[in-house]
């Protein structure tokens, strides 16, 4: 690994509420720095949801200038038009990535849990918990899409020395 710090943007993608989270990455070390949530309004047409995220995270990246990203990749549900609507999502958001000239790496939600928790089905509060433990100073009232997206992040940082 690098000895210069890297930071790292965690993204948790969703249409109604997509979270960020950016750390940094110094060997062994990982420091909290921010994160947030983009909330795009339910009222929006989805076009126009979908250049909300695209601007709030171009925004995040300008103001936080991050080295790396990665995105918590998704699952197919039983409901078709839900899962194509987050998969616009995704790609709003990975467009905005491109843009700014990051690669995104991506990691399924059983291999974050289980890189935070050791249990690849741990609940949401195992996962807040375990974050606010090994990122300190996290401690606040942050999302749950803020801190998954704090977990993403993790992971990859952990990861990437492996890819």
């Amino acid at each position: 690994m690098s000895s210069l710090p890297l930071r790292i943007l965690g993204i948790d993608p969703g249409l109604q509420h997509t979270g960020w989270g950016m750390i940094q990455a110094h060997g062994s070390r990982r420091e909290y720095i921010a994160c947030g949530a983009i909330h795009p309004s339910p009222s929006l047409p989805l076009s126009e949801r979908l250049h909300y995220l695209h601007q709030h995270v171009h925004e995040v990246i300008a103001h936080y200038r991050p080295d790396e990203t990665a995105l918590e990749q998704t699952f197919i549900n039983n409901n078709a038009a839900s899962s194509l609507k987050l998969g616009n999502a995704r790609g709003a958001l990975m467009l905005s990535l491109a843009i700014a000239g990051l690669a995104v790496h991506e990691y399924d939600a059983t291999r974050i849990k289980k890189t935070l928790t050791g249990n690849g089905r741990a609940s949401k509060e195992q996962i807040r918990h375990m974050i606010n433990i090994v990122l300190p100073h996290t401690h606040g009232t942050h999302t749950s899409d803020a801190y998954d997206a704090l977990a993403v992040a993790f992971t990859h940082a952990q990861w990437r020395g492996n890819l």
